[in-house]
């Protein structure tokens, strides 16, 4: 049984990204879709001309312009960074960040990564192994831990 508030949960993945089409396309659409059974689900990249310039002066520049570029985005919501020094954790203790939450965001910086001040306003601040991926790739594992941590939360037998 699926609980009520789950249906009410919003959640978007933000990540510092050009938009184009790509070969994940139809996977992340095929997760978006089984995700969708417990909460509404939005990809949103930017990459405002901001964050193109700065990439050509500093990586100390380019976290800057990624932090103006995603700050609109950290109101009134449960706000996880993804980090390579973050917090590594296990799918069931990410199934708790999603549990009893109305309004997420999940934050995927540019290049560069993030500044501290960016991450010390993020609620949670994890990662997701200590290998380095591309943003599809790490936007594909997040989905897919996404539906798991769901599928953690309503018993469902897929996180087995």
């Amino acid at each position: 049984m699926v609980a009520d508030w789950y249906h009410s949960l919003n959640i978007d993945i933000v990540s510092i990204a050009k938009k184009e089409r790509n070969t994940y396309d139809p996977l992340y659409k095929e997760l978006e879709k089984m995700i969708s059974r417990f909460a509404k689900i939005e990809i949103i990249d930017i990459f405002p001309k901001d964050v193109a310039k700065s990439h050509t002066i500093s990586p100390q520049a380019a976290q800057q312009a990624y932090t103006k570029a995603l700050e609109p985005y950290t109101e009134n919501v449960f706000c996880i960074s993804l980090h390579p020094d973050g917090k590594i954790i296990d799918s069931f203790e990410f199934s708790k960040l999603l549990n009893d939450k109305m309004s997420i965001k999940f934050f995927v910086g540019g290049a560069y990564g993030f500044e501290d001040s960016f991450l010390k306003k993020s609620n949670a601040v994890i990662s997701l192994g200590k290998i380095t991926m591309s943003h599809k790739i790490a936007k594909v594992v997040l989905l897919e831990q996404i539906y798991r941590g769901f599928s953690i939360l309503s018993n469902h037998p897929y996180h087995k």
